[in-house]
């Protein structure tokens, strides 16, 4: 038996998420056929996270173990060879049978991105948030750094039916940045919850628009209710950045 560590990017405009759906078609979906052409079998994959529909990554890592002797390289080009051209192979290496590309994952940065514009830029549309009026990309770092720390992130995720657990994450990084036109918000964390980057990203909008005062982030901590009104950013923006092994 081997384990392989596999390391993907993909438009994810073209998918609805990364985990196979009965009705749409996932990343999941098409890498497993991609596999099914090179190898014959369709192993038991693990991902390092879920990725909601709309949602890029530039580095997304799965784990998968196959008895199949093709060499990694050779692995890596036929699937690149099968593959969509929205998806892509990058890199494929042997790791330890124990390794889990979810478990051992150490932490995530994700990126999103603001076009700052009147004009909306239509060949961004699938790829960047509209917000046409003007940031204050100054005013939302100095509010972003509330989140930066340890702390319960009920108030930060979407109630999807799942039962409450742990909900503590540490994010050890939060920017925002303008370059031009574009916004760009950064955030890097030992984990993340259901919509917790995206809720985040809405709450520091409606900061900007003077409806969550500057320094209101860490009152929405202290409700730990999901019911608080700040907005889920679209999903168009949200890019997996990064997967910390």
């Amino acid at each position: 038996m081997r384990n392989f560590l596999i390391t993907i990017t993909y438009d994810g405009s073209c998918f609805h998420g990364w985990q196979i759906q009965k009705n749409a078609l996932t990343v999941q979906e098409v890498f497993q056929d991609a596999l099914f052409k090179v190898i014959s079998e369709r192993p038991d994959i693990k991902a390092c996270s879920r990725t909601d529909s709309g949602v890029h990554a530039n580095m997304f890592c799965l784990s998968m173990k196959t008895e199949h002797k093709i060499p990694p390289e050779r692995l890596k080009g036929a699937l690149n060879r099968f593959l969509p051209q929205s998806v892509a192979v990058l890199d494929c290496k042997e790791v330890p049978l124990d390794f889990h590309a979810r478990y051992d994952c150490k932490g995530k940065r994700y990126v999103y991105k603001i076009w700052n514009n009147p004009v909306r830029n239509p060949f961004l549309r699938d790829y960047a948030l509209h917000y046409r009026w003007k940031i204050d990309e100054e005013l939302l770092n100095k509010s972003a750094q509330d989140f930066v720390g340890k702390h319960d992130f009920t108030s930060f995720c979407t109630d999807d039916g799942r039962e409450m657990d742990n909900m503590e994450r540490t994010i050890t990084h939060f920017s925002v940045k303008r370059d031009g036109d574009m916004v760009m918000m950064t955030v890097e964390a030992d984990g993340f919850l259901y919509n917790m980057v995206r809720i985040m990203v809405g709450t520091l909008l409606k900061i900007q628009q003077g409806k969550i005062p500057a320094d209101g982030i860490p009152d929405l901590f202290a409700q730990k209710s999901r019911n608080h009104k700040g907005i889920t950013a679209p999903p168009q923006g949200l890019y997996l950045q990064q997967v910390n092994y």
